[in-house]
């Protein structure tokens, strides 16, 4: 059973920076373009950032330039730096694994909140 362990989240004023990790056991970690996700309550969760292996990373357009994704292969670890944290970024952060072959499944962690206040 694969695991995605999430930490990080938290409260912080706008204009913070926080960082989330993402830390699975799962050995195909290092062939899966990992994401993150972000989801308000009674909205779908969105993109907000994808690296692939290699790590090449695209961002959702309201977080480009203020947020970075990056990886860890040698610690199974996904991360997310978050800088000038702004009052819509406010939501439940998800870390995302997904099997890297066609049909494959997707993994989910717990998700982690993460508050900005003004």
């Amino acid at each position: 059973q694969v695991q995605l362990v999430e930490s990080g989240g938290g409260l912080v004023q706008a204009g913070g920076s926080l960082t989330l990790s993402c830390t699975t056991s799962a050995t195909i970690f290092t062939l899966s373009a990992m994401a993150w996700y972000r989801q308000t309550p009674g909205k779908e969760r969105d993109l907000v950032a994808r690296i692939f292996p290699g790590g090449r990373a695209n961002y959702a357009e309201s977080v480009e330039g203020r947020f970075t994704i990056s990886r860890d292969d040698a610690k199974n670890t996904l991360y997310l730096q978050m800088n000038s944290l702004k009052l819509e970024d406010t939501a439940v952060y998800f870390c995302n694994l997904p099997e890297p072959w066609s049909g494959g499944r997707n993994y989910w962690g717990q998700g982690t909140q993460v508050t900005v206040s003004s």
